[in-house]
């Protein structure tokens, strides 16, 4: 069986620096608590107790434009989307909408939206259902 369903996401800012000390305050709360960061690029990875295991990366491109994609990490419980709320709150995340429940997309479905310093669109949600509001 699969155990996992994506290996990284790399993610294009204009600033690294600024995004690392963004990111390095909100992807720990969600699971991402070892970070293999270097000069050229920023990396978050979950411990994949000695294996390798999803992470999360960031590359500095002075001429990013966000787009419309958003990325959403799985929260196991709405105190945890409560908890990332306050952080992204504290370390300056913009747009933010929620935390609150989104029935439009699924019964329960409980998100926080927000963007990075960068405007890339981000989510942190939990739901207890896979059936997607008709």
């Amino acid at each position: 069986m699969q155990s996992r369903l994506f290996d990284h996401i790399d993610l294009r800012v204009r600033n690294r620096t600024r995004a690392q000390e963004f990111f390095a305050k909100i992807l720990p709360a969600i699971g991402f608590t070892l970070d293999k960061s270097a000069e050229e690029w920023g990396a978050f990875e979950k411990d994949g107790g000695g294996k390798p295991s999803e992470f999360f990366g960031f590359t500095e491109d002075a001429n990013h434009r966000p787009n419309e994609t958003r990325i959403a990490f799985w929260a196991e419980t709405r105190g945890q989307v409560d908890r990332v709320a306050k952080i992204v709150r504290e370390a300056g995340g913009q747009n933010l909408e929620g935390p609150q429940i989104w029935p439009e997309y699924s019964p329960g479905y409980y998100a926080l939206f927000f963007e990075d310093p960068d405007g890339n669109k981000l989510e942190v949600c939990c739901r207890g259902s896979a059936i997607v509001a008709e």
